[in-house]
């Protein structure tokens, strides 16, 4: 047996969390480049948004002890992030996995590999962002093996638990906790604003002028001819 279990993190302020779903991947990845999982991550639920805070997952075998015990002690809110290290034909994550996670509360799991019952998945309503789905599953009568609430490596990206988690349809985001404020506050800005170039859209206006570009185009027209 061999298993890793280190302290639960402390949960991020339930309204900080409210604040963050509100953001939209896509408008934090026009000013932030780092911290997005890679896109072939996808959701087994699209039109989905949420947030939370990781608690991770380092299981390289397909043992699903590991996962039963991350799933006894998971709170309302958190976000679990799965790393199996490479491990891409077996699911570990699944219909009974998705009920029992429905009764917790968890705000989404993310696995760094394929999952099951995707239709099972989806009538209980937990998100899931893996790499596809298997249907071959692991084994849970064997001994334990893996690592609780230790730092991850999960789409490319290097992730600690207690970390800031979004997932929607256009990609996944982590962010260190201290960062969540700076990012949120910046994404619903340009949000508002993005709100402001629709109207104007509405209105009749041109990309061009809601831009400023008439002039420079004008201008480079003008050198051309």
């Amino acid at each position: 047996m061999s298993i890793i279990i280190e302290p639960m993190p402390r949960p991020i302020e339930a309204h900080l969390i409210e604040r963050l779903a509100r953001c939209e991947t896509g408008t934090i990845g026009h000013f932030e480049h780092q911290g997005f999982l890679n896109g072939n991550l996808r959701p087994v639920t699209p039109g989905v948004r949420v947030a939370g805070t990781a608690i991770t997952l380092r299981t390289p075998s397909i043992l699903a002890s590991p996962m039963a015990y991350l799933l006894s002690v998971a709170r309302p809110g958190d976000f679990i992030v799965v790393d199996r290290c490479g491990e891409s034909k077996h699911a570990n994550w699944g219909y009974v996995t998705s009920y029992a996670a429905r009764l917790i509360g968890i705000a989404g799991i993310i696995i760094d590999g394929p999952s099951t019952d995707l239709q099972e998945q989806r009538e209980q309503g937990i998100p899931c962002w893996c790499s596809g789905a298997s249907p071959i599953t692991v084994k849970g009568d064997q001994p334990i093996d893996g690592a609780i609430n230790v730092p991850v490596s999960v789409g490319g990206v290097a992730i600690n638990p207690g970390d800031a988690v979004l997932a929607d349809d256009s990609g996944i985001f982590v962010c260190s906790p201290q960062r969540l404020v700076e990012i949120s506050d910046e994404a619903l800005s340009r949000q508002a604003r993005e709100q402001v170039t629709l109207e104007r859209l509405a209105r009749g206006e041109s990309l061009l002028e809601i831009f400023g570009l008439a002039p420079a185009i004008a201008a480079a027209l003008g050198e051309s001819r």
